[in-house]
């Protein structure tokens, strides 16, 4: 069944308004959680924790993100009340202990430990009597029925580039909030105005693709050389049961245990999307219903990219303690604002089997694994190909069989018994036309920016990475990448634009 979304605004607000309603009475006593931003200093402790702890159940369900906060912060308290108790099983290094700290103190609501245990936890004096009561917010309100954090987002990065005159820059300010109400609803914020002139390959792909990396709509600044942008991420989650916790918002995911995924990454803006996330036992189950922008061939001035929708499942299972093993489908609709509601059901590859192969709806399934060997060593691995439409042959350059991708990484922390070095090494290869369609509903983009790997398709990529913590306060980072790609040219056409 299609729907035509003009005409179901009204009926679809009347649905929102509905499912708050049941989903309020459902969850009468239920603890809910927000979760951790992606890019948050905290994911690299929980990956150092879950290499080094081995088989925890709840670590190693960490293939889809962000993580949720009340699962990882109760993983923490874990790992505190060992530490209190004089164990450290993980071989925690200090360095590690006071990550685990700051990570407990700055997500505090959802941790059985408070200020009265933990006194490190408060400032040593506020500002004007409500500034900085403790170290990790700025602003927080804390009682029986209401909590709520506020601080400030400040990035200002300079820079300079070879044979070109003018500054390198970011500036970006705004706020970051979350909180919860009566323990049953979260939610959370992230909003800053930025402003930006890039370097040569960021200019290049903002006259390419008219769009800035990671955002949507911008503007001209500083006499069209910067781009003037606004990102807005937000979300309401609640816990539908004791095991399935629900997220409705405007943010970005991913799926994925490297640097970068093959399945669903976050260089893409974020969009629109209702999540339910499932976790029993050594099972992590996820839904994703999203709203997209789809590909707009129009050229200057201000317009407005039509919608597209896609249905996104991924299960995981801790095969054994120390095994993940994973299956990913999503299905991108191809039809141009337009709802198809069958592909609202939430079981994994049906959506493939079921959808019209004769158009332009396009299917991806694919499989991850992940290993944590000997507490030092990850390693890790994605595979995804594009189911194929009717008329294909398998034999032909655009042919189905033509059309995969793998990923294959590896994570050493404590590398060489230096402690806190940890180094990870990763390659991805993906073959031509992988992810397109060959119309613009039905490409794996929003806001013509790829929802997987940033390059799209028909490319090989090599990537080094070294982060470094010699000291409590003090974070070395590096990455070296080497790719090569068959471009796409103004006659020919390789294989490597998604949209």
């Amino acid at each position: 069944m299609i729907i035509r979304t003009a005409k179901m605004q009204s009926v679809m607000l009347k649905h929102v308004a509905i499912i708050f309603f049941l989903f309020n009475l459902l969850t009468e006593g239920m603890a809910q959680t927000t979760y951790v931003p992606l890019w948050a200093k905290e994911s690299w402790l929980l990956d150092r924790m879950e290499i080094k702890a081995q088989t925890d159940n709840s670590l190693n369900l960490s293939t889809v993100k962000p993580y949720m906060r009340k699962a990882y912060v109760a993983v923490a308290d874990s790992f505190r009340q060992m530490l209190v108790e004089g164990k450290n099983p993980a071989k925690l290094t200090s360095v590690d202990q006071y990550n685990l700290d700051r990570f407990q103190a700055n997500n505090s609501e959802f941790s059985r430990f408070d200020t009265l245990s933990m006194p490190g936890w408060k400032s040593k004096k506020d500002f004007l009597g409500f500034l900085w009561p403790t170290r990790g917010n700025m602003v927080e309100v804390d009682t029986k029925d209401f909590y709520l954090s506020l601080n400030p987002a400040i990035n200002q990065q300079q820079s300079i580039e070879t044979d070109y005159d003018k500054r390198v820059f970011v500036n970006s300010k705004g706020i970051i909030l979350r909180g919860m109400i009566a323990e049953k609803i979260g939610f959370h914020l992230y909003a800053t105005d930025n402003q930006e002139q890039g370097p040569i390959q960021f200019r290049q792909f903002v006259d390419s693709n008219r769009a800035v990396p990671g955002a949507g709509f911008n503007k001209n600044f500083k006499e069209g050389t910067g781009r003037d942008y606004f990102d807005a991420r937000g979300s309401v989650t609640w816990n539908v049961s004791k095991y399935v916790n629900m997220q409705f918002g405007f943010d970005q995911q991913f799926i994925g245990s490297g640097y970068r995924s093959l399945f669903m990454g976050n260089f893409a803006p974020p969009n629109l999307f209702l999540k339910f996330n499932t976790r029993v036992g050594k099972f992590n189950y996820t839904n994703i219903f999203s709203e997209l922008y789809a590909p707009n061939q129009a050229s200057g001035g201000d317009f407005l990219d039509p919608k597209q929708y896609s249905s996104t499942h991924h299960l995981s299972f801790n095969a054994t303690p120390w095994l993940t093993v994973g299956a990913f489908e999503s299905v991108v609709w191809g039809e141009i604002d337009k709802i198809k509601l069958s592909y609202l059901q939430p079981v994994i590859f049906l959506n493939t089997l079921i959808r019209d192969k004769s158009g332009n709806d396009n299917a991806m399934v694919g499989f991850d694994v992940k290993a944590n060997l000997l507490h030092h060593v990850q390693v890790y691995g994605q595979w995804i190909m594009q189911a194929a439409n009717e008329g294909e042959s398998p034999n032909s350059g655009e042919g189905w069989a033509n059309r995969f991708g793998f990923q294959a990484g590896a994570k050493y922390v404590d590398a060489f018994g230096l402690k806190n070095l940890d180094l990870q090494a990763e390659i991805n290869q993906v073959r031509p036309f992988t992810y397109s369609s060959p119309e613009n509903a039905g490409s794996w983009t929003n806001y013509r920016q790829a929802m997987a790997h940033p390059f799209g398709g028909n490319f090989r990529e090599l990537i080094g990475i070294l982060r470094y913590q010699p000291w409590k306060k003090v974070y070395i980072f590096g990455r070296i990448n080497y790719w090569q790609q068959g471009r796409d040219s103004a006659r020919f056409d390789f294989g490597s634009n998604p949209r």
